[in-house]
């Protein structure tokens, strides 16, 4: 038979390794926490599943997937398939977006400030109150977005928001105008064709050469604002406050200004083309 000094010490052992069997055990499931009701992956699931994806060169593919509400900054989503995804009231601040297809995605209360967005494809997302400050959108696609109430104050938006819902978005001091030292495919210009800017914040905004036929401005503050060489034919600015904005070499052809104020302070109107064909009260 064991002596009592055998059986101890197999007894402490054993303890010894039932709990190290049971630290690695909750180690291994915090590594892999659950996400939380209603979503369908953790932040470290997400980030685990892009490092992956990085090593072994595969496009990450999220499309669908319910993210929302995640704290994902920082992280490096470039190509990322986000086609449908909800990411609703995440955190993708600072966030490596480049060259992403999120068609019609959810990105409604979303922290984008700070991310890089150029090259992506957001054509028909949500993207209502989202917080874009200081992002770079270079070639972006953000046509037929709802952008309504969202602060893009600063970013740099040589982007395409044709038919985009804009409506009291904040895009004070954003950069819209042509980049002329990043011409590899020729002239990449805004273009706010048909888009909704209706009681949008644009002051001291640089549009400058960007093409806004039938964008609609109606009651947008555009003080200080630089629409020099912009093709506004039949933009709509009733209502708009413009008083310092630079109207140089624009086309207004069949614009409307109808009950717009700072019309006698606008900066070189009567250098823009076509504005015998504008309507002024």
């Amino acid at each position: 038979m064991p002596t009592p000094v055998a059986v101890q010490t197999t007894d402490l052992f054993s303890g010894i390794g039932m709990r190290l069997l049971c630290a690695l055990g909750l180690t291994a499931a915090l590594l892999s926490a659950p996400p939380a009701q209603g979503q369908d992956m953790s932040a470290e699931q997400v980030a685990a599943q892009l490092a992956a994806d990085a090593k072994e060169s595969k496009q990450p593919d999220f499309s669908g997937r319910d993210l929302s509400g995640l704290r994902l900054s920082g992280l490096d989503f470039q190509a990322a398939n986000l086609r449908g995804t909800n990411l609703k009231n995440s955190d993708l601040s600072n966030a490596n977006l480049r060259g992403i297809e999120a068609q019609k995605a959810d990105l409604s209360g979303t922290n984008l400030s700070g991310a890089n967005l150029d090259l992506a494809i957001l054509r028909g997302a949500n993207l209502v109150g989202a917080d874009l400050r200081n992002a770079s959108a270079f070639s972006t696609v953000f046509a037929e977005s709802d952008m309504t109430g969202s602060d893009l104050r600063g970013a740099r938006l040589v982007s395409n928001f044709e038919r985009a819902k804009l409506q009291n978005a904040n895009l004070s001091g954003a950069t819209l105008s042509a980049d002329m030292k990043n011409q590899p495919m020729g002239l990449m210009r805004v273009s706010l064709i048909k888009a909704d800017l209706t009681g949008a914040n644009l002051e001291n905004a640089d549009l400058a050469m960007g093409m806004l036929e039938f964008a609609d401005f109606t009651n947008a503050r555009l003080t200080g604002a630089n629409l020099m060489q912009v093709e506004a034919a039949g933009a709509r600015f009733t209502g708009a406050e413009l008083s310092g904005a630079v109207f140089r070499k624009a086309d207004i052809e069949s614009a409307r200004f109808n009950g717009a104020k700072g019309v006698d302070q606008i900066v070189d109107l009567d250098q823009a083309l076509n504005a015998k064909y504008a309507t002024f009260d």
